[in-house]
């Protein structure tokens, strides 16, 4: 089973080059290697809808981060290994 080589890792600092969010920074959360996608802290926040449940009897809508198109980010700083 081959991976997929991408630019940027989980924890980096980047920079969202271009689209909606362009100038944003943050860190990478998650790679979704195979969609080609990162979910970046703080950027891109959407809101999901929560239907009922046992656990939350109110239900809600919840903000989150959403996926952006790994070309459209750009590293900036990458954690050093202390």
């Amino acid at each position: 089973m081959s991976r997929k080589k991408t630019h940027v890792r989980r924890g980096d600092l980047v920079e969202v080059i271009s689209g909606n969010h362009r100038g944003a920074n943050g860190t990478v959360r998650q790679v979704l290697a195979a969609k080609n996608q990162v979910i970046v802290e703080g950027v891109r926040m959407i809101k999901k809808h929560e239907k009922k449940s046992q656990m939350n009897q109110e239900g809600a809508i919840i903000e989150r981060e959403g996926p952006i198109h790994i070309s459209n980010v750009k590293l900036i700083e990458r954690p050093s290994k202390s």
